[in-house]
């Protein structure tokens, strides 16, 4: 892959949380090298109000965060996508649309921080470590010298991010 700026989708089922936090680290950590996105298979119509929360206490820009579905990047004329990550279980085992340009998928499953129950301290906590894990995958995932390693070991290195804790 050239050097140029990459397009990430990142999927969940309601894209409400995880993905959308994600969304907002890239865009923060990639900005210049990565265009981030999100969308779900079944998304929930709004934003969590803890994600909303923890992204503005954080600093990170919240108001072109929306829930969408992923049918909006698999239409034909849709931007052109490159990388692919699934962060929950649900998204991962459904069935996909044909992404269009076929770009990299990998999975970075993680607990669904919305579906904490308990004191709102519990929650905020939950969403707290959901955001502790995608950035450190990301900042994983924007280290990869990408325009310098060939498909299968890029390939092999996204999926391998997914991995870790």
């Amino acid at each position: 892959m050239a050097d140029r700026v990459y397009n990430v989708l990142f999927l969940c089922t309601g894209n409400s949380a995880r993905s959308i936090l994600a969304e907002a680290i890239l865009n923060r950590r990639g900005k210049g090298r990565f265009n981030a996105f999100s969308a779900g298979s079944h998304p929930k119509g709004a934003v969590h109000p803890l994600a909303l929360a923890l992204l503005e206490r954080i600093g990170l820009p919240t108001e072109d965060l929306r829930s969408k579905a992923w049918d909006e990047f698999a239409q034909p004329g849709a931007l052109h996508l490159d990388f692919i990550f699934t962060v929950c279980d649900n998204a991962a085992g459904e069935v996909c649309p044909i992404w269009p340009g076929q770009p990299m998928t990998a999975h970075w499953g993680q607990p669904d921080p919305a579906a904490v129950e308990g004191s709102d301290l519990d929650k905020t906590n939950a969403f707290r470590e959901a955001f502790r894990m995608l950035e450190r995958r990301i900042d994983m995932f924007t280290s990869l010298p990408i325009a310098s390693l060939d498909q299968l070991s890029l390939e092999h290195r996204v999926r391998e991010i997914g991995n870790s804790e």
